[in-house]
């Protein structure tokens, strides 16, 4: 007994030294110390194995000038094998932001979000031995960006552009084939705004010609108004690409990616 038990400490360290030799922190607790870290670790990342992990960048403003459209990038590359990546905000009414799925696609993701207070972003990025490596910025905010209505929601625009998806494809760069940048018309609501229920965009594939899928997102009401995504392809641009997607009332979104 003693020396399984010795075995297993053995193991143990070395799993950490590891780990530490990496960049990563195995997660005991949270090093922001977030009450709400435990939620997310529960509910959003099902209590499975993390790791805090530097490898995981994350990059974000300081301060939210504007709360409705919060800019964040991450990269998870350095951690080779990555199935599932979930972002989240603490301190949002909503916390869970999105869930990328980086088939064919770096690992990596810009977009913008809306925060309502100051909080930590949180980046969890799964390896294929469903372990999280999680990469955090801290932003602070005047706040608001998740309980006022959007701009076209003001102004009555929305109908008008309702799911049209425009997408442009760019030289890649870092390693990447092509970068794509996709933008689509939707006023993702979060249903916290007086009067407006919650109405956004649930789903996202990018496929190419044989509709064989490069990447899925599953989008969330934090998501900002007519949400902009830029990603890389691992591979050269495959002819044919489409996009299609729905939203929570059912409407249909369907384009074509051309180069």
């Amino acid at each position: 007994m003693l020396l399984l038990m010795a075995a297993a400490l053995g193991l143990a360290s070395a799993a950490v030294a590891a780990a530490g030799a990496a960049g990563a922190v195995i997660a005991h607790s949270d090093p922001l110390q977030s009450p709400q870290w435990a939620w997310i670790h529960k509910e959003l990342l099902q209590s499975g194995p993390v790791v805090f992990d530097s490898r995981v960048r994350v990059t974000g403003p300081a301060f939210a000038e504007d709360p409705m459209r919060v800019p964040i990038a991450f990269d998870a590359s350095a951690l080779g094998e990555v199935d599932r990546i979930v972002v989240a905000v603490d301190r949002n009414p909503i916390r869970e932001v999105l869930a990328f799925e980086p088939l064919r696609v770096r690992p990596s993701l810009s977009f913008r979000f809306k925060l309502e207070q100051a909080s930590p972003v949180r980046v969890a990025a799964r390896t294929r031995d469903g372990t999280w490596h999680v990469g955090s910025v801290l932003v602070n905010a005047g706040g608001g960006g998740c309980t006022v209505p959007g701009a076209t929601r003001r102004d009555g625009s929305w109908s008008r552009t309702l799911n049209r998806v425009d997408a442009r494809v760019f030289p890649g760069f870092g390693g990447a084939a092509a970068r794509v940048r996709l933008r689509v018309m939707h006023p993702m609501d979060t249903g916290l705004a007086a009067g407006i229920p919650a109405f956004h965009i649930e789903t996202l594939v990018l496929a190419d010609a044989a509709r064989q899928p490069l990447l899925r997102l599953t989008l969330h009401e934090p998501v900002a108004e007519n949400p902009i995504f830029s990603f890389d392809l691992r591979d050269a641009v495959p002819p044919g690409m489409t996009v299609a997607g729905h939203d929570n009332n059912g409407n249909r979104i369907a384009a074509r990616v051309s180069p």
